[in-house]
């Protein structure tokens, strides 16, 4: 959530800044701002979109300087007006600040500082940083902002500008993404590779409390006694194509579509002969073996991802699995023994409860493994192992292929331990890696059915509830398909496992309502079509999704889509795609912006 930007160099600064925003609206925002130094320090914020701020600075006829830093607000202390948005400047006007996370201990910092005379302007955490920095300012930059860094609790990623020090930029960070890019005679800060990608593929990246002193023909990294880091160059090895639109009208669409490549990239460049080969992994077989229980730890669609991913894993390991989201998993107090094994999956690798989670883990000497999409992004950095999903840049807030190769690496974590464990046959094994070789093609023909979904969600575009049912896996991936309908579109939608509805919620089903019923287990294909049978009755218009051969569906429901033939443990790849179809057109034909939901963020770096 929330994008910084800042720019040093010998071009103007606010082009810059304005493009490298633009770069991470997807993050998710309600308000803009920037701030570039030439004699004095220019502010200009707004509430809204950027291109309210953009307006603002052209009519201003820009902001000269060479200096600068920006921001994208996600309100969380205080309203999102142009007042709280950032850059905030302190009362001397000598430091201004831009800030993502939040800083826990802010409202005893501010007392203690108006009681000393300051005063304050808005509502945010962040000026707090500003003010207190301003204060305890003694003409030493560095050794200042390790004085700042000693009294704040929270997470930050900070950009700084002093009006004493004109051709510098400094930045730090703690629990919130950060990264400095690296140009020719220029250089940057950014909170995702994006906003830089146009101007430069090389960057170092910030571990916690490293503070970096930016200027157009230097980069220098200090740890908090000033020692000098010495940092390996980070170099983006995807086109910078990726990270645009392509001609499609959203992002989301765009990576939808994206999904088959992805998929061949995650799985094929694992399996070498027959044998799945999982990235030089620590975790040794006779670790494998002793596994006393695996601990999932994920949010949102990496969370949906994990609860398939239980149901395959222990299928085919026989090993006990809980799946916890990340924000429950420490405050229940988790029973964590030495030979159990934690996953964690981010797409980001930044999610800030998930990062928590690893940490707990760790603290009980648990061995981690993360499924991430992100290379070199915290929680990668901060795991004992770390299996990365290929996915690209993925911009759109509702994930896709994001989820979509998550879910390709649990299965692949899930093949190799059975392997390992002896819990798979060799000939049941060989049957399933060929199975999962063809989901790519499998996934790819499921887009011959989009006109007729785009039909059905102009159909149904006017319903204020949707449920999604589904028996095993295929309740697993209902949750997944109704949180894409509830973040893109606005329709309230629940998942429920089909057997349930008997216990309560049948009671909401009523002449009209829609109902998405996904069977493609073949145990238990029978029962969901009880279940079926169960909402026609009460008046629901039913739209199933069951494989190719299901037919004798059609006189059950009023709508079919079928997958292809696979493996029963991965049919969950194949059933969202027509759900991620159906809640696109379903939010188009409501007119919501699809890339950029209503208070969403992509990346969530508060707890």
């Amino acid at each position: 959530m929330c994008g910084i930007v800042g720019y040093a160099g010998y071009n103007e600064a606010a082009p810059f800044l304005l493009e490298g925003l633009q770069k991470l609206e997807y993050r998710g925002y309600d308000s803009a701002g920037i701030a570039v130094f030439s004699d004095k320090v220019r502010t200009m914020k707004s509430q809204g979109r950027l291109a309210t701020l953009r307006e603002k600075v052209d009519a201003a006829g820009g902001i000269p300087g060479t200096l600068g830093i920006g921001h994208t607000r996600w309100a969380t202390h205080g309203a999102p007006n142009d007042i709280n948005s950032h850059p905030h400047t302190s009362m001397s006007g000598r430091i201004t600040v831009v800030h993502n996370g939040i800083i826990e201990n802010y409202i005893p910092l501010k007392e203690e500082l108006e009681s000393q005379g300051v005063v304050f302007r808005s509502e945010t955490d962040t000026e707090v940083v500003a003010q207190l920095f301003d204060k305890l300012y003694d003409g030493d930059l560095v050794g200042t902002l390790i004085k700042v860094i000693g009294r704040i609790r929270g997470s930050y990623a900070l950009g700084i500008l002093c009006t004493d020090y004109p051709d510098t930029l400094l930045a730090v960070r703690k629990d919130s993404p950060m990264i400095i890019g690296l140009g020719e005679h220029e250089n940057y800060i950014a909170s995702d590779i994006p906003a830089v990608l146009d101007h430069t593929r090389n960057y170092y990246l910030l571990n916690d409390n490293e503070i970096a002193i930016i200027k157009a023909d230097s980069v220098e990294l200090l740890d908090t006694d000033r020692n000098p880091i010495h940092r390996d160059i980070y170099t983006v090895d995807y086109d910078i194509s990726a990270a645009e639109k392509g001609g499609y009208d959203y992002f989301m669409m765009k990576e939808i579509k994206e999904q088959p490549a992805a998929l061949r990239t995650c799985i094929g460049s694992r399996i070498h002969d027959g044998d799945i080969r999982l990235d030089k992994i620590r975790l040794t077989d006779d670790q494998i073996r002793n596994i006393g229980r695996i601990h999932i730890v994920a949010c949102g669609s990496a969370w949906h991802a994990g609860i398939v991913g239980k149901y395959v894993i222990e299928e085919l390991t026989r090993i006990p699995v809980e799946v916890d989201l990340a924000s429950e998993f420490r405050y229940r107090r988790p029973i964590l023994r030495r030979n159990d094994l934690c996953i964690t999956i981010s797409q980001s690798g930044e999610t800030a409860d998930t990062l928590a989670a690893l940490r707990e883990a760790k603290a009980n000497d648990v061995h981690v493994l993360s499924i991430v999409n992100a290379v070199g992004s915290s929680i990668a950095r901060e795991s004992d192992d770390v299996l990365y999903t290929m996915a690209g840049p993925e911009i759109a807030v509702a994930t896709t292929k994001g989820y979509s190769t998550q879910l390709a690496v649990l299965y692949l974590i899930a093949l190799k331990f059975g392997e390992i464990r002896q819990t798979i046959a060799p000939a049941t094994a060989a049957k399933l890696l060929t199975a999962l070789e063809a989901l790519p093609d499998q996934l790819e023909s499921l887009f011959a059915d989009e006109d007729a979904l785009k039909a059905l969600a102009k159909q149904h575009a006017d319903k204020n509830n949707v449920f999604v049912i589904g028996r095993g896996i295929d309740y697993g991936a209902s949750l997944e398909s109704s949180l894409k309908l509830k973040e893109i579109s606005y329709v309230h939608s629940e998942a429920y496992a089909a057997g349930e509805l008997k216990h309560g919620t049948i009671s909401l089903i009523e002449e009209g309502t829609l109902v998405v019923a996904v069977a493609t287990q073949d145990q238990l294909y029978e029962k969901l079509v009880s279940n079926v049978k169960e909402v026609k009755a009460r008046g629901a218009y039913v739209v199933a999704i069951v494989k190719e051969g299901c037919t004798d569906v059609e006189g059950v429901a009023d709508k079919v889509f079928y997958i292809p033939q696979t493996e029963d443990i991965f049919t969950s790849t194949l059933t969202v795609v027509p759900m991620q179809l159906f809640a696109y057109y379903t939010a188009i034909e409501r007119g919501c912006d699809v890339d950029k939901p209503r208070n969403l963020a992509k990346s969530v770096t508060v707890e």
